[in-house]
Order: C-alpha cells, then sequence, then structure tokens
C-alpha cells in the first residue's frame, strides 16, 4: 500500500483537511503535526538542498538524523524556491488548495512573496491564515527576528523558572515554540469550528506571537502585579502562589529523585501524618506557611533514608502524591505508557522500526496514528503536485530544470 493510500482510509478526527505550512524547525511545523497526527493532510514546503533546518539538528543513528523523523511524521514534503517568480506562482497555487496556511517567516517577506493576509484572502477568501512570529504582525517588531527562546524569556516564564539564589532557567527542549505551536493548533481548530457554522465566514487571520502563548498560560503574574504592586519571583520547585504547599524533588538513598506535590490543606496533612507530626498542627494554611521549610526538611531526610521503592509505597499508602522523575528510559520502560499504548512503532525506510509517542490526545471513536516518520526532501512532489495541484508532466520537468523544485 502507498504513503498516499495510507493516509486516505479516513483516519482520525480531521481526516480531509487540507494544509500548507510554509514554516520551518519548531512552533509553525509542530501546529502542523498536531493537525497532521488527527488526520490532516499536511504539505511541509521546504526549500531544495537542504530543506527544513530541523533535518539536521539533534543526536543522529548511523548519519541519519532522528528529530526530524518524528517532526516530520505524518505529512507530506514537497520541495519550492520560494526566491523563483515560478515558485511563488505555485505556492499560491497550495494556498488556493488548502484550507489552512501556516506561514512562520518576517512579515516583509511574506508581504514580498505574496504570503501575508491580504494575499491569501485574495487568493482563498476561506482561507485561515495562522501566522506566528517572535513579535506579532500589528507590533513595532513585527520584522525583527525571533526564537522560542527569546519568547520564553520575554513571556515571564523564564524570570520565574529557577532557584532564588540562581540564575533565571530555560527548559531543556523548545518550550516556547511547543506551546506555541499547540496554541496556534487550537486557533486553527476555533477558526474552522465558525468556518463550519457561519455561512458568512470571510477567512480568518490568526496572529500568534511566540511570547504570547506562554504568556497566557502563567494565568496569575499580571493580576498580581496590577493588584499587589509585587513581581513574583523565582521560588525553585516550590509554587509562587501556592507558598504553604509542599513541592519539591527530594534524592533517595539509591539516588533517584522524587517528586512530591501537595497543593491542598489535606495532602500537606497527610505529609505530617507520615512524618509523624501532629496533624493538628497543620490544619490551617497559615500553619502549613509557618511550618513549610520544616515539613520540607523532614521530608527530604526522610526520602533520604530510604531506597526509592520504599518511599513510592510509603507515599502511596499515606496517599501523598509523588513520582520518581522519569528519564527516557524510564519511560520507555514504564506500564502506564504502555497501558495508554502512548509509543508506537514505527517503520521507516532509513532506520528500520523506530519508537515514538503515539498521537495524543486519544479519541475513541476516529483515532489517529502515525502513518510514515518524517519523509525524505522533495518525496511527494509528484504527488502534491502532479495528482494534487494538477500540473502537468511537462510543468513539473520544467520546474526541475529550473530548480525551482
Amino acid at each position: 500500500m502507498s504513503d498516499d493510500e495510507r493516509n486516505t482510509t479516513g483516519s482520525g478526527q480531521l481526516h480531509g483537511l487540507k494544509v500548507v505550512e510554509f514554516a520551518h524547525v519548531v512552533a509553525g511545523p509542530l501546529a502542523g503535526s498536531m493537525l497532521a497526527d488527527q488526520g490532516a493532510e499536511v504539505v511541509h514546503v521546504e526549500p531544495p538542498g537542504a530543506g527544513d533546518a530541523a533535518r539536521a539538528m539533534g543526536p543522529r543513528r548511523d548519519g541519519v538524523p532522528l528529530w526530524f523523523k518524528v517532526a516530520g511524521r505524518n505529512k507530506r514534503s514537497v520541495t519550492l524556491d520560494l526566491h523563483h517568480e515560478a515558485g511563488r506562482l505555485v505556492a499560491h497555487r497550495l494556498v488556493a488548495w488548502a484550507d489552512v496556511v501556516i506561514v512562520t517567516l518576517r512579515a516583509g517577506r511574506l508581504r514580498s512573496w505574496g504570503l501575508d493576509w491580504d494575499s491569501v484572502h485574495r487568493i482563498n477568501p476561506r482561507a485561515v491564515l495562522l501566522q506566528i512570529s517572535g513579535f506579532g504582525a500589528t507590533s513595532s517588531q513585527a520584522d525583527a527576528p525571533g526564537f522560542g527562546k527569546v519568547g520564553e524569556a520575554r513571556s515571564g516564564v523564564v524570570h520565574l523558572t529557577g532557584f532564588p539564589d540562581g540564575p533565571p532557567v530555560h527548559t531543556g527542549f523548545s518550550h516556547g515554540d511547543a506551546v506555541t505551536g499547540l496554541m496556534g493548533a487550537y486557533a486553527v481548530l476555533a477558526a474552522l469550528h465558525r468556518r463550519d457554522h457561519d455561512p458568512g465566514f470571510d477567512g480568518e487571520w490568526i496572529d500568534l506571537a511566540l511570547f504570547e502563548s506562554l504568556f497566557r498560560l502563567v494565568e496569575w503574574q499580571v493580576i498580581v502585579h496590577d493588584q499587589l504592586g509585587r513581581v513574583p519571583e523565582r521560588s525553585g520547585n516550590q509554587l509562587a502562589v501556592a507558598p504553604g504547599a509542599v513541592i519539591n524533588t527530594y534524592r533517595s538513598r539509591d539516588g533517584e529523585w522524587i517528586t512530591v506535590t501537595s497543593a491542598t490543606l489535606r495532602s500537606v496533612r497527610n505529609i505530617a501524618r507520615l512524618l509523624g507530626l501532629p496533624e493538628e498542627e497543620f490544619t490551617t494554611t497559615r500553619q502549613q506557611y509557618d511550618r513549610r521549610e520544616e515539613l520540607d526538611e523532614n521530608l527530604r531526610n526522610w526520602v533520604a533514608e530510604r531506597v526509592t521503592g520504599e518511599c513510592l509505597e510509603e507515599f502511596a499508602r499515606a496517599e501523598v502524591v509523588a513520582s520518581r522523575v522519569f528519564d527516557a528510559a524510564d519511560i520507555a520502560a514504564d506500564p502506564v505508557y504502555a497501558e495508554r499504548e502512548d509509543i508506537v512503532t514505527v517503520h521507516d525506510p532509513d532506520l528500520g522500526p523506530v519508537r515514538m509517542q503515539a498521537v495524543i490526545p486519544h479519541f475513541r471513536q476516529r483515532p489517529g496514528r502515525v502513518w510514515r516518520t518524517g519523509p525524505a526532501l522533495g518525496q511527494d512532489n509528484h504527488l502534491v503536485y502532479g495528482q494534487w495541484l494538477g500540473l502537468s508532466v511537462e510543468e513539473l520537468a520544467d520546474l526541475e530544470k529550473s530548480d525551482v523544485i
């Protein structure tokens, strides 16, 4: 069965949705991945030659980059040089074909290539345009370069991450890009819902800056500053807005780290009882706040005296919410991940069978699936340009000869 046949069997909630992405590396392509995982037909447009920069990033096995095998999964790869007029004409045909257009180019480049909102809307009045940029299309920095880590810094999240006596800390993955990709996919679905229910739908332009996604998720930082005149600060593993809670990581006798979290009055009392402290001394938020350092220190010593398995068993009996801090090997061996079928094995033409995240979230009636790993660069040129857009054999040959595709 061909790749084309495998992806046209009706799998996923979004089967039949057509998406084209003029985007690279993380945020825009991740938005497309979320849609592709649920059955949308996503065409990933890449420059001829090197392709998406993500193809060369990250660890390799036998010279084969691994990251793009996941980042590009469930998509079609086509090559197109947008610096050529002929390439831009093909891009406009893709826009006319699509329900959703995803772009991450700077505002000036979008205008010059005819991929800005006005151009997309003129070509396809019912299209939804998701435009992701560093600082938003309406800001004074619309044409400034921006990456996810800058978005994280600007969002306030990095200021809040780390310990009070240490520097601000970024997470060890593309946090800002990833959350923006998720929010972008959510926004696309919101626009499509309106399209399907509003007879007067006249397209939609989603203008999303990289810093805005994480900014939106930290719900309390603006109102705390506005109403109390206070700037929330780093508090390590503690929650800045739940100062009485016991939330931290603790090292067991056998050297593993365990996270304990107890953000409610009852859960903190459960910890006190486990440690042999009088529960009645921890019944109010003020009592818990005043003795939070004592609880933390006692819990640290308690965990240090026990091996990981013993800690987790006693935590479970005491109804203390805790988990060993997982790494990738732990995830691969964990029975809950297996029971949830959160890791799937997919055949890759370069690597053979590979394991990666399944489609998440799970749908019971019409689930998405991983039907392909990240494709070779330009693998779908003839399918997309020839069969879907209707370019003739001669037209394709001319585009190939002139290095447009």
